[in-house]
């Protein structure tokens, strides 16, 4: 009977199969006349058989994926492929191509954001610690950054300030000539990005002759339209490769053949045109399918039939029939595109000098104010007007030089920005005060401040000056978001700045008429 200790040759055969080892060598002849236990640790590792381990457990190998024959062919035949060299020519022609062209530009943008951004890990929300930050908190309007580039925008006068309909972050500003490069582009467009922290426009556009306006084409997202000094009306597309205009309106005495001053696009997305108007009394309206000519005109003239010399424009919001006018002469006037009354309707002449900028109260909520606008002029004031009343409702009178521009709050209805040409922006809410800003800023410099404008949520005001520059200011959100009050207050504030209006004219006219009394 054989011995239950000894190990077998079958049970050795069967152990070395489980584990793919060689079967050739058997146990039972290395291991005749002793036990399991007094045997194994005498043996060296060279008496073992292969892949069995000193303690006499097997040795685990890795096992390599299995490669299909037809995966081997293919392998075989990439690494006999010899890699060529292009020619310079072919090189070239790759490089020149539109797929490469628009794949290194977006590729480039998106780098350029990511070097860009910072991120702080030590911020602190509880605010310990942070010198300063209290205070900081406590301010109305605090600087937040500058968009500048050296090339494009260096000593070019910013003459417009637009806001993506789209994509609320992208600014779109306006540059006239740089005096000193006489053979840079007349005019520049720069898209600028504020949600990315780059120093460097998204786009750069161009033309000949000076931008004294420009849009985006609110239901185009892709295309920007610039009224200029020559009277063209040109039209910019993001996805062509290049910075020229891709359409533009022909010189034509048809149109315009004075500066175009103002842009706007009104109308729904399925029927919506684009208006331009000049200082040739001109408004011409346009579809953007077809820019040789315009689908509209009308002309706009005085009294005695001179034509209305246009500075700026504005529509109330969600009109597209009736608009405002500000004039070189100093008058502001009411118009209308169609009717029997198709022309000026109203003239408000208060200013004595030309008006600069004009903006009508658009902000929604429970009282319409779209009949209230301002105006600012270079006689050094601003004057709040209702369409109801050829008077102004009130003059301010604080600022010591040109008042540049004005704008109304795109969600408060008491709350405007103005800039003047002394380098100061003023935040003015009538529910506080109307004879003094709210809150002033001076920019760095004192430059001469051109434009101003808000972003569509109200809690930055961005300001454009002489030099090139747009500065960007933030305004504490319980200063530029209304309380539910706030249009029963500037109701009741107009009223009373009409009673203080009356008052006023009937102390004039006392005090020219001895003896009277009223």
């Amino acid at each position: 009977m054989e011995d239950w200790w000894r190990p077998r040759k079958a049970h050795a055969t069967d152990y070395y199969d489980e584990y793919n080892l060689n079967p050739g060598l058997e146990w039972e002849d290395e291991f005749t006349g002793e036990d399991e236990e007094s045997s194994l640790p005498h043996l060296g590792a060279s008496k073992l058989p292969p892949g069995i381990l000193p303690h006499g457990l097997p040795q685990v190998m890795e096992v390599q994926p299995a490669v299909t024959q037809v995966e081997q062919d293919a392998k075989k035949e990439q690494e006999a492929k010899e890699i060529r060299d292009l020619s310079e020519e072919e090189q070239q022609m790759i490089i020149l191509s539109e797929n490469f062209q628009h794949f290194m530009d977006r590729a480039g943008r998106i780098m350029e954001r990511a070097l860009c951004e910072t991120v702080d890990i030590y911020t602190d929300y509880s605010g310990i610690g942070e010198e300063g930050l209290d205070e900081k908190c406590h301010q109305t309007i605090s600087f937040n950054r500058t968009f500048f580039d050296e090339r494009w925008s260096k000593n070019r006068l910013i003459t417009s300030l637009d806001w993506s309909p789209q994509y609320p972050e992208l600014l779109l500003a306006s540059y006239a000539n740089n005096d000193e490069s006489p053979n840079d582009p007349g005019g520049v467009v720069l898209v600028w990005n504020t949600k990315f922290k780059k120093t460097t426009p998204e786009y750069v556009f161009h033309c000949q002759s000076a931008v004294l306006s420009t849009t985006f084409a609110r239901f185009h997202p892709n295309l920007i339209l610039g009224g200029t000094y020559s009277g063209q009306i040109v039209l910019w597309d993001n996805r062509a490769q290049k910075r020229t205009p891709v359409q533009r309106t022909p010189l034509s005495a048809a149109a315009h053949t004075h500066p175009v001053y103002s842009l706007a696009v009104v109308g729904t997305q399925n029927a919506h045109n684009l208006i331009s108007i000049s200082t040739d009394g001109r408004m011409c309206s346009w579809s953007l399918d077809m820019l040789g000519q315009p689908q509209e005109i009308l002309d706009l003239h005085r009294m005695q039939g001179k034509p209305v010399a246009v500075t700026c424009l504005d529509f109330p919001s969600s009109d597209v029939n009736n608009f405002v006018v500000g004039s070189e002469e100093g008058a502001a006037y009411s118009a209308c595109r169609h009717g029997t009354k198709a022309g000026i309707t109203e003239t408000y002449d208060s200013h004595q000098g030309p008006i600069a900028g004009i903006s009508v109260n658009a902000v929604q909520g429970g009282i319409d104010f779209s009949h209230m606008f301002l105006t600012s002029s270079f006689d050094w004031t601003m004057k709040l007007w209702s369409l109801k009343d050829t008077k102004p409702i009130y003059s301010f009178e604080d600022n010591g030089d040109y008042v540049a521009d004005v704008k109304w709050s795109p969600v408060h209805p008491a709350l405007f920005a103005a800039v003047d040409c002394h380098g100061r922006l003023d935040l003015w809410n009538l529910n506080q005060y109307t004879e003094v800003p709210a809150a002033s800023v001076t920019v760095e410099g004192m430059p001469a401040l051109n434009k101003v404008s808000w972003t569509p949520s109200g809690l930055h005001v961005t300001v454009g000056d002489s030099l090139g520059r747009i500065h960007v200011y933030d305004v504490a959100e319980n200063f530029a978001h209304p309380r539910h009050d706030e249009w029963n207050k500037f109701l009741y504030t107009t009223q009373e700045l009409r009673n203080s209006q009356v008052d006023e004219e009937l102390g004039k006219l006392s005090f020219s008429v001895p003896g009277a009394s009223f």
